[in-house]
């Protein structure tokens, strides 16, 4: 096995960062596909935080090549300033970063689009991070948005600009904004953008289907969550780009034969940020306790994620649309920090996520037995092999393997890097 794509199995927030992290030591390629700067991908590396939103998540190992996909959209701003940051730590120093010249760009009226919408929607909101992704999108779907090879090329982007002008002029009239898109302005604010991308940019598909070739080891990572997949997800309350293990193949543009394994990340329990349906919330003081423990508190927004319990139908229906052949359960620990622990087994009336819609469902709990004991969270984030786990702790771990119908990879019982236990080899 030379690849395999690591993609979240919930609403996003899973813990995919640490998993990448871990998981690109073994890497020689880590390329993302989808998503932008809606990301949050926290890495705790020798008691050292570092969050990435749009660089992947191995960028703490010198010589792994990084690589932004097609399938992403880039707000060039940000992701200089999040590459000087990491270089500042001493990464990203050897030329690692390759950014695909087909990724389209995210424009300062994106996000202001983006914002508008959001105050004006009030009861309906989705819960978007405001970074402009949703519009980027829309801009590339309407076949008006602009790519990075067209900041190399100015007078392609001046055309191109000017074409979509009228668009975006009247879409912010329409939500009461003053401000009108500068062509000359963007042209000359995408001279400092290209002269920075320059020696970055290249055919990223090419580029990783060449490594495939050579066996080399290539993890591909996924942003967001299966359930936010703008297709498959709770729509309308879903991210803009596709989620899922198929996006790896679209977003960087390689053949579906080229994969090898698929691995789902899940916490012990669930969490969703932002607006939409979450059958298996727990509410009152114990979801906040379960916050507190989990410091469930968006990476990205800051934002408090909604707690709930570990969702099997949801998590079912995630293994089927990914094709997962391995899970990854993380946070392990932070669910012994609970008085007791439930989980959601099925639906009333058998109901399932495709079938019906999540507002709609009415979860069925289990008690867990063998949960509550203070002393377990200690015993979980000590523990380094899966026999070195309570009995209780294996018993929960056997059992999501067994409803779900996939066989646990790996388990995480703590933030830091070390804190992993790695069932099986990635590579």
């Amino acid at each position: 096995m030379t690849t395999l794509i690591v993609v979240g199995a919930q609403w996003g927030d899973e813990g995919k960062g640490k998993v990448v992290d871990y998981l690109a030591s073994r890497a020689q390629v880590v390329a993302r596909y989808g998503g932008g700067n809606n990301a949050g991908h926290t890495l705790v590396i020798g008691g050292q935080k570092l969050v990435t939103h749009l660089v992947p998540s191995g960028c703490a190992y010198p010589g792994t090549l990084c690589v932004l996909g097609a399938g992403m959209v880039i707000d060039v701003d940000v992701f200089r300033g999040e590459v000087e940051a990491l270089q500042a730590t001493g990464k990203l120093l050897g030329g690692e970063l390759r950014v695909s010249l087909d990724a389209h760009v995210i424009l300062p009226h994106h996000r202001l689009i983006d914002g508008l919408r959001e105050d004006r929607a009030q009861a309906g909101k989705i819960g978007t991070t405001r970074r402009g992704i949703g519009p980027a999108y829309e801009a590339k779907a309407g076949r008006r948005g602009v790519r990075v090879r067209d900041l190399l090329r100015p007078e392609r982007l001046r055309t191109r600009l000017a074409a979509a002008r009228d668009v975006v002029d009247a879409e912010l009239a329409r939500l009461g904004a003053s401000e009108r898109v500068d062509v000359d302005a963007e042209v000359a604010r995408a001279a400092g953008w290209a002269a920075w991308l320059k020696d970055k940019v290249c055919d990223a598909g090419a580029l990783v289907d060449a490594a495939i070739r050579e066996k080399k080891r290539v993890l591909f990572e996924g942003a967001q969550g299966a359930l936010l997949d703008v297709d498959h997800g709770t729509y309308p309350f879903v991210t803009s780009s596709t989620t899922i293990a198929g996006g790896a193949c679209a977003g960087l543009g390689i053949g579906p034969t080229s994969i090898d394994e698929v691995w789902g990340i899940s916490k012990a329990y669930a969490t969703r940020v932002g607006a939409g349906p979450f059958p298996s919330k727990i509410g009152g003081a114990l979801e906040e306790q379960l916050r507190r423990a989990g410091d469930e508190f968006g990476a990205t927004t800051g934002r408090p994620r909604d707690c709930g319990w570990l969702d099997l139908p949801a998590l079912r229906y995630a293994a089927r649309i990914n094709g997962l052949t391995g899970l990854c359960i993380t946070k392990l620990d932070v669910l012994a920090a609970l008085p007791a622990v439930k989980v959601c087994t099925r639906y009333e009336g058998g109901a399932t996520p495709g079938e019906v819609e999540l507002d709609e469902v009415r979860p069925e709990l289990s008690d867990l037995p063998g949960w509550g004991d203070p002393s377990l969270r200690g015993k979980i984030a000590a523990a380094r092999r899966l026999e070195d786990l309570p009995s209780a702790v294996r018993f929960y771990l056997d059992q999501i393997a067994e409803q779900v119908g996939v066989p646990i990879a790996l388990v995480s019982v703590g933030p830091d890097r070390e804190q992993t236990i790695l069932v099986r080899s990635p590579f």
